[in-house]
């Protein structure tokens, strides 16, 4: 009768361990949601980031051709259509960028808060409070950064590159210059 008396408080025990622990993954999960969610502004600029860059070339490209080959009285015209062209392409990607970089970035960022920081510190990160733990997580972040980054530009590669592919000549149509020659593909925006 003993024994099983010990076996029922053994398996009871089990459970209980395995409750505590499924309910400490359940907090940790829940805490590192809420840090994925304060970021929000942060994982948009990069997003912002991302799709300024992938066509910083062009627009320096267009700068100087302007500045050089586009005649004085013309210039404002020509810099204004210009802008616009690239204000379009920023206006038209920056939107599908930044829903998938909110979209994918619990993927990306979760497993890694998850393996470097404690249910704990991540207490203290959501509420970030001014301690040693800043100084850790800025060791991270770097590292989260391009795991975002590198899913962000695979994921959207496909849909931004045939709008970056056409920026290029409609600038120079808009600046009277002719089409740019042929290059390898235009560059997705880079991670950092």
């Amino acid at each position: 009768m003993n024994s099983v008396k010990n076996i029922k408080l053994a398996l009871l025990l089990a459970a209980l361990v395995t409750s505590s622990l499924a309910a400490a993954q359940d907090g940790k999960a829940a805490l590192v949601k809420q840090f994925v969610q304060l970021q929000r502004p942060q994982i948009e600029a990069l997003a912002r980031s991302l799709v300024e860059q992938s066509s910083a070339p062009i627009s320096q490209a267009g700068t100087q051709y302007l500045q050089t080959q586009v005649p004085p009285e013309k210039r404002a015209a020509a810099a204004k259509a210009a802008d616009a062209v690239l204000k379009n392409y920023f206006d038209s990607s920056f939107p599908i960028v930044r829903d998938k970089a909110v979209q994918i970035a619990p993927a990306a960022l979760g497993p890694i808060l998850e393996q470097n920081f404690s249910e704990d510190e991540l207490r203290q990160l959501v509420a970030w409070i001014n301690s040693p733990l800043a100084k850790k997580y800025a060791t991270v972040a770097p590292q989260m950064q391009k795991a975002l980054g590198e899913m962000l530009v695979a994921q959207t590669r496909d849909t931004i590159e045939p709008k970056l592919s056409q920026v290029g000549p409609a600038v120079a149509k808009a600046l009277g210059a002719p089409p740019p020659a042929a290059a390898p593909a235009a560059a997705a925006p880079a991670s950092k």
